[in-house]
C-alpha cells in the first residue's frame, strides 16, 4: 500500500497524529488532518484522496453528514468508519450513507491497516461487534423486508435469514449440511438478485 493518500479526519488531536504515525511508518501519505467534516471537504477541493478514516461524533459537521456528502461529491474516495460508536443509528446510518468499513477505535494497529487494505481492494469490512450489533437488530432475522425476498428461492432465504443472524458461510454449511463453497454461491445469487453486495448493507436492507 506504498503511497496510498489518506485523509484523516477526527477531532481528538492525539489520536490523528498517533494514526499519523501508524500510516506513514507503512510508507502512506496523509493528505490532511481534519477536525470535523467541514475541514475534510476543504481539503478534498484541493488533494486527491484514495480513502478517509472518519469519526462520526465530532463538534461541527459531524461524520454522518460528512459520509453522505463525500459519496456524493467524491464517490471514488472509499471511507472507513473508525469511531468509539455502535449504537443502532450510527451503524445504520453510516452503512446507509455508504461507508466502505466501520472499525472500533480499540480494534488496533493490525486491525486498521488489514481493513484499509481489505478496502482498497474492493472488500467491505465490519467490526465483529458492529456485526452482533447488526445481527440484533435484526431480532435474529424475524424482521426481513419482504421486498428483497421476494425474488429469492426458499433456500436462498433461509440463507439470508442465518446471515442476519451474524453466522459466518462456515457455520451456514454446517447449519444446513451443505458445503461452504455451496454457500458462497447461493450468497453470491443473493447479492446479484438484491444488488446489495456486502453483509452488513444487505441486513440493514433486510429491517426494511
Amino acid at each position: 500500500m506504498d503511497g496510498l493518500q489518506i485523509l484523516l479526519v477526527d477531532d481528538e488531536p492525539l489520536l490523528l497524529e498517533s494514526l499519523e504515525i501508524i500510516l506513514t511508518l507503512q510508507k502512506m501519505e496523509i493528505v490532511g488532518k481534519a477536525q470535523d467534516g467541514k475541514e475534510a471537504l476543504e481539503y478534498l477541493k484541493e488533494k486527491h484522496c484514495d480513502i478517509a478514516l472518519v469519526d462520526l461524533n465530532m463538534k461541527g459537521m459531524g461524520g454522518i453528514e460528512l459520509i453522505t456528502r463525500m459519496k456524493k461529491e467524491y464517490p471514488s474516495v472509499k471511507i472507513l468508519v473508525l469511531t468509539t460508536f455502535y449504537d443502532d443509528k450510527s451503524i445504520t446510518a453510516a452503512i446507509a450513507g455508504g461507508a466502505d468499513g466501520y472499525l472500533l477505535k480499540d480494534s488496533g494497529k493490525d486491525a486498521i491497516l488489514g481493513a484499509i487494505t481489505q478496502i482498497m481492494e474492493g472488500r467491505n469490512v465490519i467490526d465483529h461487534k458492529v456485526m452482533e450489533r447488526l445481527a440484533l437488530l435484526m431480532g435474529g432475522g424475524r424482521h426481513e423486508n419482504t421486498v428483497l425476498f421476494a425474488e429469492m428461492t426458499e433456500r436462498e432465504q433461509e440463507i439470508c435469514s442465518l446471515l442476519a443472524k451474524g453466522l459466518t458461510n462456515k457455520q451456514i454449511a454446517e447449519q444446513l449440511y451443505i458445503s461452504e463453497g455451496t454457500v458462497k454461491n447461493y450468497i453470491s445469487s443473493i447479492y446479484d438478485k438484491t444488488g446489495i453486495h456486502d453483509r452488513a448493507k444487505l441486513i440493514v436492507e433486510m429491517r426494511g
